[in-house]
C-alpha cells in the first residue's frame, strides 16, 4: 500500500489568484468594471483581525477595490445594519463579507439576513442556500467551493462516486453535501450521532471531514484509496512537551494526518490544504457578484482554471 498524494491548497490557490487577477484585469480592460469588495469587522479578536488583514491584502494583490470597515466592539447592531444597508447601495461594492464571530450582543443572523444576496460573498443568505439546493445559480460559500475545486482537480469527474461529508453545519457540511450532489455523488451526510459513524466513513470514496474536533478521523476510518479533504483547522498543544507546557501549539485537522495517508489516495494537509482555499474563493466570489451585476460571463481564463466548478 503506497502513502497518500499531499494535495497542496497552497499551490492551487496561488495559481488560482493569478487566473483571478487575469479575469479582474480583462473586465476592467474591456467594461471599465472594477471588482469591489468590502469586509466588516467588529471589536477587536485577533484571529478575525489576521484574516480580515489577509483578505484585504490578497484583494488588492488581485486588482480590485478593496474597503474595510473596522468597527469597536460595542458598535449596536442597528449601527452595523445600517453600514451593511450602506454597502448594499453602493455601486462600487459588489462583495459583502462581515467577519464572524460577531460580538454576542449583536445578532448574527440578522445581519447575514441584511445583505443584499447578490454580494453575499460568504454564501451564507438563506436565498444563496436556497438557489444553492434547487440547482440555481447562487453565490456559494467559499470553503466547499474551494474542496470542490481540489476534488475536482484530483479526481476529475467526480460521478457515481460515493462522498460522506462529516459535519452538518450551515457553513461547510451542508454546501458541500449540495455541491457534491449536483457533481453526481451519491452522498451521505454524517455527524458525530450518527452510528457506527467510523463504519460509515470506510464506505467513502470521497471523506470531507468538516466537524470541529482535532483528529476525530482515524486512520482506519478511511477506505483504501479513498481521496479526502480535511476541512478541519483546531489548535492543540505542542509534540514537545516542553513546548506545551510553555504554552505553544500547532494546527492539526479533523482527521489523524500521519495515521490516514497510510490508507488515502490523496490527502489534504493542515495547515497547506483547504485553508488557502477560502479567501482564493473569496475573491472568485467576488469577480463573480461583480460580472453579474453587468449581465457578464467570467472571463474565460477563470471558466477554464483548474478545478473549475464554473
Amino acid at each position: 500500500m503506497s502513502e497518500a498524494r499531499i494535495i497542496d491548497g497552497k499551490a492551487f490557490a496561488a495559481d488560482l489568484r493569478g487566473k483571478i487577477a487575469e479575469g479582474v484585469a480583462d473586465v476592467r480592460a474591456r467594461h471599465a468594471l472594477v471588482p469591489g469588495l468590502a469586509v466588516v469587522l467588529v471589536g477587536e479578536d485577533p484571529a478575525s483581525q489576521v484574516y480580515v488583514r489577509n483578505k484585504g491584502e490578497q484583494t488588492r494583490e488581485a486588482g480590485m477595490h478593496s474597503v474595510t470597515h473596522r468597527l469597536p466592539a460595542d458598535t449596536t447592531q442597528d449601527a452595523l445594519l445600517r453600514l451593511v444597508d450602506q454597502l448594499n447601495h453602493d455601486p462600487s461594492i459588489h462583495g459583502i463579507l462581515v467577519q464572524l464571530p460577531l460580538p454576542a450582543h449583536i445578532d448574527s443572523a440578522a445581519v447575514l439576513a441584511a445583505i443584499d444576496p447578490a454580494k453575499d460573498v460568504d454564501g451564507f443568505h438563506v436565498v444563496n442556500a436556497g438557489r444553492l439546493a434547487v440547482g440555481l445559480p447562487a453565490l456559494v460559500p467559499c470553503t466547499p467551493l474551494g474542496c470542490l475545486m481540489l476534488l475536482k482537480d484530483t479526481v476529475g469527474s467526480l460521478r457515481g462516486l460515493h462522498a460522506v461529508v462529516v459535519g452538518r453545519s450551515n457553513i461547510v457540511g451542508k454546501p458541500m453535501a449540495q455541491l457534491l450532489l449536483q457533481a453526481d455523488c451519491t452522498v451521505t451526510v454524517a455527524h458525530s450521532r450518527t452510528v457506527d459513524l467510523a463504519e460509515t466513513c470506510r464506505r467513502a470514496d470521497i471523506l470531507v471531514a468538516a466537524v470541529g474536533r482535532p483528529e476525530m478521523v482515524r486512520g482506519d476510518w478511511i477506505k483504501e484509496g479513498a481521496v479526502v479533504i480535511d476541512v478541519g483547522i483546531n489548535r492543540v498543544p505542542a509534540r514537545d512537551p516542553a513546548a506545551a507546557a510553555a504554552g505553544k501549539t500547532r494546527l492539526v485537522g479533523d482527521v489523524a494526518f500521519e495515521e490516514a495517508k497510510a490508507f488515502a489516495g490523496a490527502i489534504t494537509p493542515v495547515p497547506g490544504g483547504v485553508g488557502p482555499m477560502t479567501i482564493a474563493c473569496l475573491l472568485l466570489n467576488t469577480l463573480t457578484a461583480a460580472c453579474r451585476s453587468r449581465g457578464l460571463e467570467l472571463p474565460p481564463m477563470v471558466t477554464t482554471a483548474r478545478g473549475t466548478p464554473v
